[in-house]
C-alpha cells in the first residue's frame, strides 16, 4: 500500500517527464510558424520521424503511462485528504495559498477535457484515420493542424486550456521541488521563478500557435 509521500513522489516524477515532454513537442512545434510551404514541409517530415522511429514510439508508450498514472495518482491523493480531513478552512486557504493551488482539479479536468479533444483531432486521426498526403506522400499532419484551427471555437479551447495548463505547471512545479527535497528558501525561491517562466513561455507559444494560424491562414 503506497503512502501518500509516495505518491506524491510518483506524481512529481511522472509530472517532470510530461514537462520534458512538454518542451520538446512545444519545440517541435514552432516550426508551424514559419512560411506556410516550408512548414509543411518541415513539420510533416517531423510527423513522420517521430511516428516512424522505435525509440520515439517506446517513449510516447511512456508517455501515455505517464499520463494515465499521473491522474489516477492525484484523485487517490485528493481522495485520502478529504477523508483525512487535511482541508484548511475556507478563510485561511485564501490568505495562505494561491486560487490555482486550491483549484487544481478545477485545472487538471479542463486539461484532461483538452486532451481528450486535442488526441481525437489530430494523434487519432493522423495514426488511423484518413489524412491527406502531401508532395511527398507523407501523411500531411500540416493540413490536420491548419484546417483544426481555422475552426474560431476549438481556437478558443485551446487558448482556455493553456491558460488553465499554465497555472497547474506553476503550482505543480513548485509542489514537485518541494517533494524532491528542495526546502531551503534560496532554492524554492529559484524554483518558483524558474517554473513561472518555465510555465508562461511554453503555455504562451503554444496558445499563440492556434492564434497565429487562424489569422494567416
Amino acid at each position: 500500500m503506497l503512502t501518500t509521500l509516495s505518491r506524491k513522489m510518483i506524481m512529481a516524477l511522472t509530472g517532470a517527464f510530461l514537462c520534458l515532454f512538454l518542451t520538446i513537442h512545444f519545440l517541435g512545434n514552432l516550426q508551424l510558424f514559419m512560411a506556410p510551404e516550408n512548414a509543411r514541409i518541415q513539420f510533416n517530415a517531423y510527423s513522420h520521424f517521430l511516428s516512424n522511429n522505435p525509440l520515439i514510439k517506446l517513449v510516447s508508450y511512456v508517455l501515455y503511462l505517464s499520463i494515465i498514472v499521473h491522474l489516477i495518482d492525484s484523485i487517490l491523493i485528493t481522495i485520502k485528504n478529504k477523508k483525512a480531513g487535511t482541508t484548511y478552512q475556507q478563510d485561511r486557504r485564501k490568505r495562505a495559498s494561491k486560487w490555482y493551488s486550491r483549484n487544481m482539479g478545477i485545472l487538471g479536468t479542463i486539461i484532461l477535457i483538452f486532451l481528450v479533444i486535442h488526441f481525437k483531432n489530430f494523434w487519432y486521426v493522423y495514426k488511423f484515420g484518413h489524412a491527406p498526403l502531401d508532395s511527398n506522400g507523407q501523411k500531411d499532419l500540416y493540413e490536420i493542424v491548419v484546417t483544426t484551427f481555422q475552426e474560431w471555437w476549438y481556437v478558443v479551447i485551446y487558448v482556455i486550456s493553456m491558460i488553465a495548463l499554465c497555472y497547474h505547471l506553476i503550482h505543480g512545479i513548485y509542489s514537485a521541488a518541494r517533494t524532491f527535497g528542495l526546502y531551503h528558501p534560496k532554492y524554492v525561491r529559484w524554483v518558483k521563478y524558474i517554473g513561472i517562466t518555465f510555465s508562461v513561455v511554453v503555455c504562451t507559444g503554444f496558445a499563440l500557435m492556434p492564434i497565429y494560424i487562424f489569422f494567416t491562414s
